[in-house]
């Protein structure tokens, strides 16, 4: 870490203190991604962490979302943990053919930290670093109206690009039916840039070979190119995260 870089992490550090919080159990890896999150400016990271660290507080109290907590999301079996990408990102499959607009908005924001925080400790190799970022593949395959849910796609978004800062690698985008396009603007106004950055629509065969070199046929599915199985995110057995402390 050069020094530029190490004298504004101090002075991200007096930040949070002066806003009444405190660093302390956070390596530099974790706030690194709070400082690239706010390009590199020390008073807008803290502020930003320290609002990460009350929603956790509020949104996590046990410091992890159990399956018992989201019966209903997770019934459906619509969320796929893969494995570890070629980059050694953890990859997550969404089939939003199984989904449907959840009637239980909290349950859902629930579903949605439990599934992240999950994908996330599935790269952790003992002990979390703080720098670990995930790979999103949403598949629309065979989707139709009743599964489009751009409040939940919103929601996700906005807790990867306010909670979850810099976790994101890519999210691919497969098989999007020409309805969706519509659906896909909108959303796209609730993103900033460095998210749509780092999205990929996958809509040619150029492209799905690219994907498929990318993440990896050793942990792809069959039916997206791969040579692996598809395998349910609640039969993965992972450590929890907790509270995004540094263990």
């Amino acid at each position: 870490m050069d020094q530029g870089t190490d004298f504004k992490l101090t002075q991200m550090k007096k930040s949070v203190e002066k806003l009444g919080s405190s660093t302390q159990g956070y390596g530099d890896p974790t706030l690194m991604r709070f400082m690239i999150a706010r390009s590199m400016e020390s008073d807008k990271a803290a502020n930003m962490f320290v609002q990460w660290q009350k929603w956790r507080d509020t949104m996590v109290p046990n410091g992890f979302i159990s399956d018992s907590e989201v019966p209903y999301e997770l019934e459906t079996r619509k969320i796929f943990l893969q494995g570890l990408s070629q980059d050694k990102y953890p990859v997550m499959i969404v089939q939003a053919s199984r989904h449907f607009p959840s009637k239980d908005q909290d349950q859902f924001k629930k579903f949605i930290v439990h599934l992240l925080d999950k994908t996330i400790a599935s790269a952790f190799k003992g002990r979390e670093v703080g720098n670990e970022k995930l790979i999103g593949v949403l598949d629309l395959q065979n989707i139709a109206y009743k599964n489009v849910d751009a409040r939940g796609l919103i929601t996700g978004f906005q807790f990867l690009q306010g909670y979850y800062p810099e976790r994101l690698a890519k999210c691919y985008i497969l098989h999007m039916p020409w309805f969706f396009v519509s659906v896909w603007r909108l959303v796209s106004t609730f993103l900033d840039k460095a998210t749509q950055d780092k999205i990929v629509i996958i809509s040619n065969e150029d492209e799905k070979k690219k994907f498929i070199s990318d993440v990896g046929e050793d942990i792809l599915p069959e039916e997206y190119g791969g040579r692996a199985k598809l395998v349910p995110i609640q039969d993965v057995e992972v450590t929890p995260l907790e509270n995004g402390r540094t263990h």
